[in-house]
């Protein structure tokens, strides 16, 4: 396949995200790529920049708190992803001099990092070729070299998918067209007439076949919902944690949610995750 239109595409039409800089660090991109799971970039930016500042180094965040962590988190959502980052820094910095380490085996080993994380960071910030898979990546490929319109579930497969494509130059720079692609054009709802890969897509060249109703039925099923789901109670639970400056007793919790049984189960499963805790006196804060 020719994938300099795609670069030519994303070269003009790129958006202008703060970390996608020439000087940002090794952690500045860790941190975003740890941030910007399952969250939208308009909502990670902000903090993201607050974070740089106020902890620009491994080294700088490993000293931070629990509770300090957690109400710079705000609501980023997944709480546990900014105690995993803090165990990933105080690794890095017991175990590799305070640098982000360039190798895969050992980014998989931090706390924290997963398979996608490690090698986004190994190509954005080291400028390695790897393959990069997020979800925005596996529906361009399922289109362009599959044919089919929705992706299936995940599977270790997905990476020789990616891995094929790659160029042998430029392969960041291809990895990032490839998930902007999919971000702004190749979305769920595709706007293929300014896609720069339409002439190659196997989709199109198939005459656009739609989805069977079993390929919806089990697309809708990934779908995340969030309403009235223990993660939005939990959520709200947080909120009141991270605003008080003083442990709070029961009763400034229990006027969060109406459903006694679901806001106990949510809170119980901020107390095992170490998100927060009850002191002596019955109170609750967050984990210092």
């Amino acid at each position: 396949m020719d994938f300099q239109p795609l670069i030519n595409w994303y070269r003009t039409h790129q958006r202008d995200i703060v970390w996608r800089t020439p000087d940002t660090s090794p952690w500045g991109i860790l941190l975003s790529e740890v941030m910007s799971q399952q969250t939208p970039v308009a909502r990670v930016e902000p903090i993201w920049l607050a974070w740089m500042e106020r902890w620009p180094t491994p080294a700088a965040f490993a000293q931070a708190s629990s509770d300090e962590v957690l109400r710079a988190w705000g609501t980023l959502g997944y709480p546990r992803r900014a105690l995993r980052l803090l165990d990933c820094a105080r690794t890095i910095v017991s175990q590799h001099d305070g640098k982000v380490p360039a190798l895969l085996d050992d980014l998989l080993a931090l706390p924290g990092i997963g398979d996608y994380t490690a090698r986004a960071v190994l190509a954005f910030a080291f400028g390695q070729r790897v393959p990069v898979v997020d979800t925005n990546v596996r529906r361009v490929v399922s289109r362009l070299v599959h044919g089919a319109y929705l992706p299936g579930p995940a599977r270790r497969s997905d990476l020789d998918d990616v891995t094929a494509l790659l160029p042998n130059d430029e392969a960041p720079e291809f990895s990032v067209a490839i998930m902007e692609l999919g971000a702004l054009v190749c979305t769920p709802t595709p706007r293929c007439s300014e896609c720069p890969l339409l002439a190659q897509c196997s989709w199109q060249l198939a005459g656009c076949p739609a989805p069977s109703e079993d390929e919806l039925a089990a697309a809708k099923r990934r779908v995340q919902k969030f309403a009235g789901t223990d993660r939005q109670v939990r959520g709200l639970l947080m909120k009141v944690l991270r605003e008080a400056q003083e442990p709070v007793p029961q009763s400034a919790l229990d006027v969060v949610w109406p459903d006694a049984a679901q806001r106990s189960r949510a809170l119980y499963s901020l107390l095992e995750d170490g998100l927060a805790e009850q002191n002596p006196d019955g109170l609750f804060r967050l984990p210092q």
